[in-house]
């Protein structure tokens, strides 16, 4: 944008001049405009060269910046994880390590073009004195006539100038390329499963058998490792077909090749015959619903999620699938209903009304083929039961697969099939198969072992359907501030009021590179007094030619070699001007980056709640406040020197020679800053307005982008690139609206320039006639105003970037100033001795969420969990289970109550050392783009943690053996948040990661939901090891993996209701009884 904006225009109008001088030589003096143009090879040859450089230069630098974008990215993402574990100075180190390699090559780009710069104006001065010298030659030969010569000369040197004038702007055009190769080597990416291509056979009709014939596979980033190996499967239509085995088996990796995520490397994926590549992708994808083990949601209202399954969806039949699902009671309940605004990834409702709103968008596409890959993993047993007969109705007449470690609610699947190792080992019948004794009698059989002391203890019960008690969690309208994504719309409010952004401030905060500024500021100068005095040299050149022709020969010779001489200066002046603003420039860039990401990391949890400061709107703030930045700063601000330096030494030798010609050009300057300040001041006012509809197409860009898996099973590729499209509408309008008086201001700011020559030369010509001046003075001032004038137009063509830049420093510097209220980086507060018992208690705790003050989530809640003992947490999907852990890790802090470790107010704690003594599992874990090594080693940041300690982290969650078998073991990458692994992979490793700082408190938000029966049981024992001499704070909807807990609490509406041991409960026959109860029966 930059390249191809207002700085094309001033490109274009320089070139113009350039071309213009030289045709008005052609016509005046070929000769002599012929001998100039001889050293233009050297000028286009260099401008070439440097600009393949810049160009080159730009592309690896913005390749780094993007690499730290991701690193940002990553970061919001995982926000929670990063605080829980202490990772803020290692993210912000990550962070740091890819700006340097950005700045690297934002210096070698300023190294290039000061030299560019410098060899151009040499190569123009050299114009210069080989022009004078032939010229005055032709004169002396009675060629030329004097006034032809100085013609040509002028017309000449004017259109050199214009070329040497447009060298910023070629640096800006040659960045603009550089930023460009990358953009089209995108766009021109061919995809090899395009979802927007027409292509592809669409049936009329769809049976819905699927057929899986000799199927291999590779995931592209594991080439050595198969997760498939000549699979053969065929679902009938109707059928219901399960898939168990073991976590990583590649189970859901069936799921995504029929969803054609990748494309088997062998065999063929079928459905009614057909196979799936030759089939057009959105029709395919229309007739599958698909719901998976971690639901997302996106930043909009329930209703508009649940309409993103189909299009053309009714609000009747909206209703009816959140009814299926079972989430038609919990939505109204909430203050806005069906237009409750769920957050970014659904983050403002629990993990189980997330996925009911998941089952409902799957319901309501109606579709032949339903795929449900641990679609009730995230519910409490109440729910799920409810869910499940939801889904057992949903399933019929369609043909159906089923991914599930609960196997009690696949035991009615026409078909369940066995994996091992990516080979089908076993197929048949619930009952077929356990007479086997095979793999799938094996899982139920360890899974029915965890309930038979429940059943034992549950006596006929009358079954009264318990009161459903859940959470008003959702966010209503009002308290989405500044901005929400709306169908496709950008709600803005007034701008924010934020304080001013002296220009002091940023330049104390470049003050480590104070010697680059000097020296850059010395160039500026030196080279801003070239131009004037080159206006007095060429003013005595005119008296040249009235001397004899020895005299002439001996004058021209020598003014040739001035010129020459100050093309030597402009050389160095302009490489020193351009490297050294580049290099402080650019380090400036990089100092603000990392100050506003640190400054980010620093804020409170709840600050990251707020809608504006989603994901997408930080990282796009991130990329572009930074960068509009140097728009007073480096290139511009050696660009501003210079001019000001041009015009001040021009006005001072204007002085000398004639005040009173100068003072009548000077009436003329008030009007043209008027013109600079006003583009200023409408630029400025259009980048705040534009903010929030940019932050906002930001938002859609990467929540579309991150959730990919999510968009193109549902093909809204489109719907989110015409959301994304319709943020970008808004400054674009205003873009257009702004063009038109930012161009009759820059037009009025250049006309009064050439008023200014108009009435230089009417006065001048009366004081010549009043002999108050001679020809010579006036052609002095004149010339020196007139290339005074030309550096100041050209400082005004950078009005633009002023603008941008004010708008941006004030939004950096706001967010740098802001305090959080709980500051990761404080020393205060205590640090308990090392022998300290670890009780944790809730006293008498009420919770409201920040952005949510109207919903009260713990009212009261009261309990205590004695050092070395676990405590249980249950209760339906929302009343509060998980805030209380979040409470603990002060996430947030509780407005009434307090929360207590060894009956301390968690408050008075180092907020840093309490968080080192807690270790956290949570329902989604969130790995990071490394080795599966360094996310173990992740669970300590305050030290460097041991291979060996890694390894037996690793052996504790049972994953030891699974990353030894893989071929570059701890080694290997587990892509952006662990995509290369499964769910109950990912969900070990980050199990280790909790175990690997020792903890003298554990929470573990249900930390085995993800896993396969045989991984449980396996982890459970782990955990129940992990927990032996630690305080333990364990919630969970499995109730069979908390019925040793020293103590369970029932949790309703924010508070306790129940307390007890799990005999205790189950005696009381209450809500806990029932709730295992219904565990059992499901």
């Amino acid at each position: 944008q930059d390249g191809i904006g207002d700085k094309m225009g001033s490109f274009v109008q320089w070139l113009s001049s350039f071309i213009a001088g030289f045709v008005i030589g052609f016509i005046y003096g070929w000769k002599l405009t012929l001998v100039i143009l001889a050293v233009s090879p050297f000028l286009v040859g260099a401008a070439a060269l440097f600009s393949r450089l810049a160009a080159s230069m730009t592309s690896k630098e913005l390749e780094a910046y993007a690499r730290a974008g991701a690193v940002a990215e990553e970061v919001f993402g995982a926000l929670r994880t990063v605080v829980a574990f202490g990772g803020q100075e290692k993210e912000a180190l990550r962070y740091s390590n890819n700006l340097g390699a950005a700045q690297k090559f934002g210096i070698r780009k300023g190294f290039t073009n000061g030299a560019s710069m410098g060899f151009i104006w040499l190569v123009i001065f050299s114009c210069y004195a080989l022009g004078f010298w032939f010229g005055g030659k032709l004169v002396r030969e009675d060629e030329y006539t004097v006034g032809n010569m100085i013609i040509v000369f002028f017309s000449v040197l004017i259109g050199a100038f214009s070329l040497g004038n447009a060298a910023p702007n070629i640096q800006s055009l040659a960045t603009a390329r550089g930023a460009a190769y990358i953009v089209f080597q995108l766009i021109d990416l061919k995809s090899a499963i395009d979802s927007s291509s027409e292509e592809g056979i669409r049936p009329s009709s769809v049976t819905g058998t699927i057929q899986f014939k000799d199927i291999h596979f590779c995931y592209p980033s594991r080439p050595d490792v198969k997760v498939l190996n000549g699979m053969t499967l065929e679902a009938k239509p109707g059928q219901t077909v399960a898939l168990v085995g073991s976590s990583g088996c590649g189970k859901s990796t069936s799921v995504s090749l029929l969803m054609r995520f990748y494309d088997p490397i062998q065999g063929q994926v079928l459905l009614d015959g057909v196979n799936v590549k030759e089939l057009n992708i959105k029709w395919l994808r229309k007739h599958i619903g698909l719901v998976s083990q971690e639901p997302v949601l996106f930043a909009t209202t329930i209703a508009e999620n649940i309409k993103y399954g189909r299009e053309g969806v009714t609000m009747d039949e909206i209703v009816e699938a959140t009814k299926n699902a079972n989430a038609y009671d919990f939505i109204m309940k909430l203050p806005d209903k069906l237009d409750t605004m769920v957050g970014e990834r659904g983050a403002q409702l629990s993990g189980g009304q997330k996925q009911r709103i998941a089952i409902a968008r799957a319901l309501v596409r109606d579709p032949k083929i339903l795929l449900l890959d641990e679609a009730t993993s995230a519910l409490d047993t109440e729910s799920e039961a409810i869910v499940q007969d939801a889904l057992d109705k949903a399933r019929k007449g369609r043909t159906t697969l089923v991914i599930a470690h609960r196997l009690s609610t696949i035991k009615t699947a026409d078909i369940i099939v066995g994996f091992d190792k990516g080979v089908i080992v076993e197929k048949g019948t619930h009952d077929e198969l356990m007479v086997k004794q095979g793999i799938y009698y094996q899982l139920v059989t360890s899974q029915s072992q965890v309930k038979t002391d429940e059943e034992d203890q549950i006596e006929e019960f009358t079954d009264v359907s318990p009161e459903k008690k859940l959470l008003q969690r959702g966010m209503s309208r009002e308290m989405q501030r500044k901005i929400s994504v709306v169908n496709g719309k950008v709600e803005e409010e007034e701008e924010e009021k934020l304080p001013n952004a002296p220009f002091t401030r940023l330049m104390r905060l470049n003050a480590p590179e104070w010697y680059f500024i000097i020296l850059g500021c010395f160039g500026a100068i030196v080279n801003g007094g070239v131009q004037p005095a080159f206006a007095v040299i060429f003013s005595k050149v005119l008296s040249v030619f009235s001397e004899t022709k020895d005299e002439q020969e001996r004058l021209i010779q020598l003014y040739s070699l001035i010129f020459f001489g100050l093309g030597l200066v402009s050389l160095i002046t302009m490489f020193l001007q351009g490297y050294m603003f580049g290099r402080s420039g650019e380090a400036l860039t990089t100092r603000l980056r990392d100050l506003t990401f640190r400054s980010m990391l620093r804020q409170d949890v709840s600050w990251f709640d707020d809608p504006k400061n989603s994901v997408g709107a930080l990282t796009t703030r991130l990329a572009t406040d930074a960068s509009l930045v140097q728009g007073v700063t480096g290139v511009r601000l050696c660009t501003a020197f210079m001019s000001l330096a041009n015009m001040g030494v021009a006005i001072i030798i204007s002085f000398v020679y004639g005040w009173k010609l100068t003072l009548v050009i000077l009436g003329f300057m008030p009007f043209i800053l008027l013109g600079g300040v006003m583009q200023i001041k409408l630029l400025a006012g259009q980048a705040g307005k534009n903010k929030d509809a940019l932050e906002g197409a930001g938002k859609v860009a990467v929540e579309s982008i991150e959730n990919i898996r999510t968009v193109a099973p549902l093909t809204k590729e489109d719907a989110f690139f015409q959301l994304y499209m319709d943020n970008l509408e808004t400054p674009y309008k205003e873009a257009l609206k702004k063009a038109h008086l930012v161009g009759l201001t820059y037009a009025f700011s250049q006309a009064i320039i050439y008023f200014a020559y108009a009435a230089a030369f009417v006065f001048g010509a009366y004081l010549i006639e009043q002999n108050e001046m001679v020809f010579g003075d006036v052609f002095l001032v004149f010339g020196a105003i007139v290339f005074g004038a030309m550096g100041l137009g050209n400082a005004s063509a950078f009005a633009p970037d002023v603008g941008k830049a004010q708008t941006s420093a004030k939004r950096i510097l706001f967010l740098i100033d802001t305090k959080p209220t709980l500051d990761y980086s404080a020393t205060d507060g205590n640090r308990l001795p090392d022998n300290y018992k670890a009780e944790v208690s809730f006293k008498s705790v009420h919770f409201r969420y920040p952005n949510r003050i109207t919903v009260p989530v713990l009212q009261g809640l009261t309990c205590t969990v004695s050092p070395g003992e676990t405590l249980a947490l249950v209760g339906s999907s929302g009343c509060g289970k998980s805030t209380s852990v979040q409470l603990i890790e002060r996430f947030y802090d509780a407005e009434d109550g307090s929360v207590c470790l060894a009956n301390n107010d968690v408050k008075t704690l180092n907020i840093q050392w309490l968080r080192s003594q807690l270790g956290i599992v949570s329902q989604e874990p969130i790995l990071f783009d490394c080795s599966i090594a360094e996310n173990i080693a992740y669970g300590d940041n305050l030290r460097t943690v041991s291979m060996e300690e890694i390894m037996q982290a690793a052996r504790e969650a049972n994953i030891h053996s699974f990353i030894t078998s893989l071929p570059d073991g701890y080694a290997t990458n587990v892509g952006s948040k662990g995509t290369q692994l499964s769910g109950g992979q990912k969900q070990r490793i980050a199990i280790a990661r909790a175990l690997v700082r020792n903890p003298k408190v554990l929470l573990l938000d249900e930390a085995t939901s993800a896993l396969d029966t045989e991984s449980e049981k396996i982890v459970q024992e782990a955990l129940d090891k992990a927990r032996a001499g630690r305080t333990c704070v364990v919630i969970a909807h499995r109730l069979s993996t908390i019925k040793n807990a020293d103590k369970i609490c029932v949790v309703s509406f924010g508070k306790i209701t129940e307390t007890g041991t799990h005999n205790e409960l189950m005696a009381k026959q209450d809500f806990y009884y029932k709730l295992v109860k219904n565990s059992v029966r499901a």
